[in-house]
């Protein structure tokens, strides 16, 4: 009896080493793609720059100027200047989230880390709604034109309030406008139909030049089904019903097809190609199974990553877009519905993201807790409390990121906080094995792709 027990232990032994590598891939979740809709790029960034798939905002002229001067050239602009029932208007675009400047350049789909979310804009709509009776009449058309775009900031803006700035709201803010929204016919609804959490999870937004290598999208890799559905969600803020929904959902076919069109940003710096080669050879070897390959044999896994192996901060892949409600109230919606139906599939866990241009991303991980690449390889090292050189937008080319300064403790709006549910910086710890040498040849290797 003795004897089977040893037997039976050491071959339990032996088959927990002999399939270890196979309890990482279990970790790690094959993501399927799906066939996408091709479009016209031109048209799309047209779209983007002039459209009105957000069709209400704030009226242009001398005495209406709530919120001051927000430039003439669109393509340098959080905003879109369009026509509603012959109001000229000013109304948010995608690159309020989708475009910044790093290091005196402005980049077309790099994610924003300067936007303030940290202020509660109730009080604008409120001031909006003022202002425009006070000025054109309470029956005006301007006034019916800004309705939308008034009662959207008045719901939303209490609930995406961040503890930073920078940090993006994006995932709460679609499940608070969808808890407003008719899921059949997507028409508003003053009363919300579902219960809104109080947390409000940072998300940091990704680099557009990487959804062509994607096969789901969002950082939890929920977004499932046409890529172009998924993203025209965003015309939710001031969509009056379906019939508008399936004209803009025709245009976001030839957006998608703009952002498949961009290309990562080539490094703006001296690197040292013998280190970076060396550099190379250790990501290839512990990198590339997660984050893919690159160069002329570039490839990209497409891997969901196991809470339980990446260890990250875990509130963002269970909120928001997991939560059942919402999940119910999307798959369930006129956006998934016909030919091109987009859907939601939570998973426990965060998409391990390519690399392309890297080096322009930070700050890093999921929710953007991580300053710089160097700190992402040696987890010791992370600051809990750091603020980006907002001042200069000064870059870091040591340690690969943008240049910060550590505090003792969170002095401001501008201070990260590592502490706060939901910003923190722990996990992916694989870097650590590197050695100082090794990590900084890896780094050096990340400012070439």
């Amino acid at each position: 009896m003795i004897r089977y027990l040893k037997t039976t232990i050491c071959l339990l032994l032996m088959g927990l080493l002999l399939c270890g590598a196979g309890l990482q891939e279990w970790r790690k979740i094959k993501i399927k793609p799906a066939v996408q809709r091709s479009g016209d790029p031109g048209q799309g960034l047209d779209y983007l720059m002039n459209g009105d798939f957000v069709d209400s905002g704030f009226p242009i002229s001398p005495e209406f100027n709530l919120f001051g001067d927000v430039g003439h050239d669109q393509q340098l602009s959080p905003f879109s200047r369009i026509s509603v029932d012959d109001v000229e208007m000013i109304a948010p675009n995608c690159f309020q989230c989708h475009a910044d400047s790093l290091n005196g350049a402005y980049i077309l789909g790099l994610g924003n880390t300067s936007f303030d979310f940290t202020v509660d804009m109730s009080f604008a709509a409120q001031l909006m709604a003022i202002q425009l009776v006070s000025i054109y009449g309470e029956d005006s058309k301007e006034q019916q034109a800004a309705q939308p775009f008034i009662r959207a900031l008045a719901a939303t803006a209490s609930h995406i309030q961040t503890e930073v700035v920078g940090a993006n709201p994006a995932d709460k803010l679609a499940a608070v406008l969808a808890a407003h929204r008719n899921r059949d016919d997507l028409t508003w609804q003053e009363e919300a139909t579902m219960e809104i959490p109080e947390e409000v999870v940072p998300a940091d937004p990704p680099a557009w030049w990487l959804l062509k290598k994607k096969h789901a999208m969002f950082t939890t890799g929920v977004g499932r089904g046409d890529f172009a559905r998924l993203m025209m969600a965003s015309s939710l803020l001031t969509l009056q019903d379906t019939v508008k929904a399936r004209e803009v959902d025709e245009h976001f076919a030839d957006v998608l097809a703009f952002i498949n069109t961009i290309e990562p940003p080539k490094y703006r710096g001296v690197v040292d190609q013998e280190l970076a080669e060396v550099g190379r050879s250790l990501f290839e070897e512990q990198c590339s199974g997660c984050h893919g390959s690159y160069g002329d044999d570039a490839s990209y896994p497409n891997y969901l990553i196991d809470l339980d192996l990446i260890k990250t901060d875990s509130l963002l892949a269970s909120s928001n877009f997991a939560y059942p409600a919402f999940t119910e109230w999307y798959n369930d919606s006129w956006f998934a519905q016909g030919r091109h139906r987009a859907y939601l599939e939570p998973g426990r866990g965060y998409v391990a993201p390519p690399l392309d241009g890297v080096w322009a991303t930070g700050p890093y991980f999921h929710n953007g807790s991580v300053p710089t690449i160097y700190h992402v390889l040696q987890s010791s090292e992370r600051p809990t409390y750091w603020s980006m050189n907002r001042s200069s937008h000064a870059y870091d080319h040591e340690y690969v990121g943008r240049e910060i300064k550590v505090k003792s403790y969170k002095q401001d709006k501008y201070t990260y906080d590592t502490t706060i549910p939901g910003y923190g910086n722990q996990g992916h710890e694989f870097g650590d094995e590197f050695t100082e040498d090794e990590r900084m040849a890896v780094l050096e290797y990340l400012k070439t792709i």
